[in-house]
């Protein structure tokens, strides 16, 4: 590895190019959005007696064989669990248990004096069963979580669960069941990139062509920032290109390049000779509501004439 001794001017410059890397990290998402996976195996069953409002006095059940869609989905905090089924023809139904602000779904547990929005205090639990065309504003229920099971981020792999809810003060309830037994939990995304030693610049413009490689272990959008700085007698050039974005699959690495000149409070232009590549890359997981990154890193590297 070269080294240099930096003035204070270079070492004020590096801190911006740090900044501009970072700055494409600090957009990652929050990890509490609720994702959806399909059923493998399992059943939604629910009825009411004649007069009942949901469910209009009828029975119903649905498995994952029977319907165009049977997705699942629960929070990162393991706080709730969801039923999302779509029949054939087109009716969509939609259950929500959804435990006390704070706390956390449990096997084996109770919940009672359930309320739905917009009457639900914080720390009452949440019940909602509706339809594409029945819904309640208002109602009060319970339900029991029997037994449910997680993987990364709140992934639920496993779940059975009753519940009865009373529509708008109605003395009449809609009773029913929830299980579910989903596939193996995916892996977590997993990246890593790669920063060339040799690039090159244009002379005539001052522009840089740099770059690397990345690496997934499932297919994912990388969004990267490469930056660039390269000390001279008569000042610092220093520039950055940011949201750079890669398709990347697994088993190989995928290269990637880009080119920019001094754009960053420059005091010159590049030139041929050397240099310090810093990046940085980051992607939301397909599968998980998370952001992985590759880390920062930096390279020292040669620029040649293009």
């Amino acid at each position: 590895m070269r080294s240099s001794v930096l003035g204070l001017g270079t070492v004020r410059r590096a801190a911006v190019l740090t900044a501009a890397v970072a700055l494409a990290v600090s957009a990652a998402p929050l990890t509490g959005t609720a994702e959806a996976h399909e059923a493998v195996t399992g059943s939604l069953s629910f009825g009411g007696e004649p007069g009942e409002y949901i469910s209009g006095g009828q029975s119903y059940s649905y498995t994952p064989g029977t319907t165009e869609m049977f997705d699942i989905s629960g929070p990162a905090s393991e706080s709730a669990v969801g039923a999302t089924v779509v029949t054939p023809e087109g009716e969509r139904w939609y259950l929500h248990m959804e435990a006390p602000y704070g706390q956390k779904l449990t096997s084996g547990t109770t919940y009672t004096n359930a309320s739905s929005w917009p009457d639900a205090q914080p720390e009452d639990p949440k019940l909602e069963l509706s339809s594409t065309d029945r819904s309640c504003d208002t109602g009060t229920g319970s339900f029991t979580i029997s037994h449910i099971a997680y993987g990364p981020y709140g992934y639920i792999s496993e779940v059975d669960a009753t519940f009865e809810r009373y529509c708008s003060g109605s003395t009449l309830p809609v009773r029913g069941e929830l299980h579910a037994r989903m596939a193996e939990p995916p892996a977590e995304l997993a990246i890593g990139m790669e920063l060339n030693t040799a690039g090159t610049v244009d002379t005539r413009t001052g522009e840089i062509t740099v770059g690397g490689a990345v690496t997934c272990n499932k297919p994912a959008s990388i969004t990267l920032t490469a930056s660039a700085y390269q000390t001279q007698k008569s000042g610092t050039a220093s520039g950055s290109y940011e949201d750079l974005v890669v398709a990347c699959v697994p088993g190989a690495p995928v290269p990637w390049s880009v080119s920019f000149p001094s754009n960053i409070d420059p005091t010159a232009s590049f030139r041929p000779g050397d240099a310090v590549l810093r990046g940085v890359g980051r992607a939301n997981d397909p599968d998980y509501p998370a952001t992985a990154t590759t880390g920062f890193l930096t390279a020292d590297i040669t620029l040649a004439r293009s």
